[in-house]
């Protein structure tokens, strides 16, 4: 009897920590993620969520997870975040120190980057439309299209040094790769 009892209590041991392991939640798909760099002493720094292309068509053409022509937040879950110490000129536009949020004009013919005033805010409505505020924005800037040499499976942003008060931002993710230069003050 005691043998029976011993194992019953065993046996519901390695179920309840089963079904405890069970419900801890794993990685998000979409894991938060950051890039920065120091220009002048001033630091640059960006937050997003790095989505993975997990076997899906990410962009160009019918099917596009982010459709030509559309409005993308530059990641995932909420709109990708800028934040400067210093004021910064990305391409021609002139942004003061302070914090933003990036969007990117999904064009076929070339994306621009998008440099808005408006923080905080989820990166789409719930109808799937961007939470871009166009009476919000500090500027659009071409960005520079390229082709990364592999399959780039998770998104990734970096801000890179370039010698001086001089960087570059870049995008890459699918089989697409963005950037523009960037300077500090």
């Amino acid at each position: 009897m005691k043998m029976k009892r011993a194992f019953a209590g065993m046996l519901m041991l390695a179920l309840v920590t089963s079904v405890a392991s069970a419900q801890q939640p794993g990685p998000p798909p979409s894991p938060p993620a950051e890039t920065s760099t120091k220009l002048g002493g001033k630091a640059v720094t960006i937050k997003y969520s790095a989505p993975s292309v997990k076997g899906r068509k990410i962009f160009n053409g019918a099917g596009a997870l982010q459709p030509d022509g559309s409005v993308w937040r530059a990641g995932a879950n909420n709109a990708t975040a800028l934040h400067t110490d210093g004021d910064i000129t990305i391409g021609n536009i002139h942004v003061p120190a302070g914090d933003y949020t990036l969007y990117v004009q999904l064009d076929p013919k070339g994306w621009q980057l998008i440099v808005s005033k408006q923080t905080g805010q989820w990166g789409i409505n719930r109808d799937g439309s961007t939470t871009l505020d166009k009476g919000q924005e500090v500027g659009r800037i071409p960005m520079k299209m390229s082709k990364p040499d592999s399959l780039v499976e998770t998104y990734k942003m970096t801000l890179a040094a370039a010698g001086g008060n001089k960087g570059t931002l870049t995008l890459e993710w699918e089989n697409k790769k963005a950037s523009v230069d960037f300077t500090a003050k």
